[in-house]
């Protein structure tokens, strides 16, 4: 009976950390000075795996910019060797990648089902989405707009008070598989509405007179997997005929300047494009929705992480958008809101010059379709634990970055059109 006892628990543990093949996996962020610099990254690519977290791909890298990528664990002897020979600066952001996926799960909140300070597994997230709009139907209504590449459902939460003709925000997180802080700051949003509205002026102002479209988790399949196999899964887990490697950048498959820069056309690479612009069921049930639904929503917001920007069009060209001056007013703006709580600090600008060049974003696309207010959000951190943030840090990020959204949406509702 012991034995079989033993197994259950190593069972569990593995479901919830499927950290064991990442022991001594390190996390390097290396100073990039010049083209020179880039090139040798380019070498040390070629004979070593690196998984890209800042910037998102090789491709993507610029001088005067630090580039965050994880080793294995038997490769990294060999990179630091060769970062120390060839001078390039760098430190370790993470010593042993397994100790770090393990503190993740640092939260003192010890509920076993949902919890808003904690991570939620997709299934969890499903049966919140359910019961938050089962026990507040006169403020949230939930539809399926959609199902995944394996048949999940794609679940919407519609958010505000019932009324005609409602202008409309759209909210979506969960985009990239590994990022979950995330959807874990949709959950939070829809705690506050409900939370608030009748007790705070803004929330029940927002809630009477505008709709919050909110997509919790896009990528659920990417998300699934990061609990049960991978957690550093980035891209969906769709198939592609002819080649043996999975799944499409989300974020690369809009058809926004699709797949021109900053984005690859190889199925194995982290940025694949996809075999076309909404090649992936996940892609079309947001777009379709969005086109859908475009005479009432006024803007769309997208939550990524991690880096802490806040970014607007264009990414997949270094042109500048329209309304470019008051997209930059309102983002300075609502960056200096969100540091008013824990003093964190975000830059913003347009996307391809602030973060990196990269086609087929979401934010890109809904701007083009006559949205005019259009941000992607990148929440904590700097690197210290990039995609690992931990739960402790979940309430402080979506308190702070609640009040750029609220920001947002007050700037949005006087200025509708």
């Amino acid at each position: 009976m012991l034995a079989l006892l033993i197994l259950v628990t190593v069972t569990l543990t593995s479901a919830h950390h499927p950290g064991e093949h990442f022991e001594g996996d390190k996390v390097f962020r290396v100073h990039v000075e010049d083209e020179n610099h880039i090139s040798l990254l380019h070498e040390l690519a070629s004979t070593r795996q690196m998984d890209f977290w800042k910037p998102d791909s090789l491709t993507q890298i610029k001088p005067h910019s630090t580039v965050d990528f994880r080793i294995k664990a038997e490769d990294a002897v060999a990179v630091e060797d060769f970062l120390g020979q060839n001078r390039l600066q760098y430190e370790v952001l993470i010593s042993n990648l397994r100790s770090m996926l393990e503190a993740q799960f640092d939260s003192r909140v010890r509920a076993t089902g949902h919890s808003y300070e904690k991570y939620n597994q997709w299934e969890t997230i499903e049966a919140w989405t359910e019961q938050v709009a089962s026990e507040n139907p006169d403020l949230i209504s939930r539809s399926a707009i959609g199902t995944t590449f394996l048949g999940n459902t794609i679940y919407l939460l519609k958010v505000g008070k019932p009324g005609s003709d409602k202008p409309a925000i759209f909210m979506d997180c969960g985009f990239h598989a590994r990022e979950w802080i995330s959807p874990a700051f949709c959950q939070w949003f829809v705690r506050e509405a409900v939370r608030t509205y009748g007790r705070e002026r803004h929330m029940t102002e927002f809630l009477d007179k505008l709709d919050f479209y909110v997509l919790p988790v896009v990528n659920i399949d990417g998300y699934i997997y990061t609990w049960t196999t991978n957690r550093m899964w980035r891209k969906t887990r769709s198939t592609k005929a002819g080649s043996t490697c999975i799944g499409t950048d989300l974020n690369r498959n809009f058809a926004a300047g699709w797949c021109r820069i900053g984005a690859s056309t190889n199925p194995c690479d982290e940025t694949y494009c996809g075999s076309a612009a909404e090649s992936e069921k996940e892609t079309k049930a947001v777009a379709n929705f969005i086109r859908n639904h475009l005479s009432s929503i006024k803007a769309y917001l997208t939550i990524h992480s991690y880096s802490q920007m806040m970014l607007y069009p264009y990414s997949y060209d270094y042109k500048l958008p329209k309304n470019n001056v008051e997209l930059n007013a309102l983002a300075k703006a609502a960056v200096k809101e969100l540091a008013t709580l824990h003093g964190t600090s975000y830059t913003y600008g347009p996307g391809a010059s602030t973060i990196y060049p990269a086609a087929g974003g979401s934010d890109d696309w809904a701007y083009d379709q006559g949205i005019q207010y259009s941000f992607t959000f990148e929440l904590r951190d700097k690197g210290r634990y990039g995609f690992l943030l931990p739960e402790s840090q979940i309430q402080p990020t979506c308190e702070e970055t609640m009040l750029a959204i609220k920001y947002v949406t007050s700037y949005v509702l006087e200025h509708l059109y």
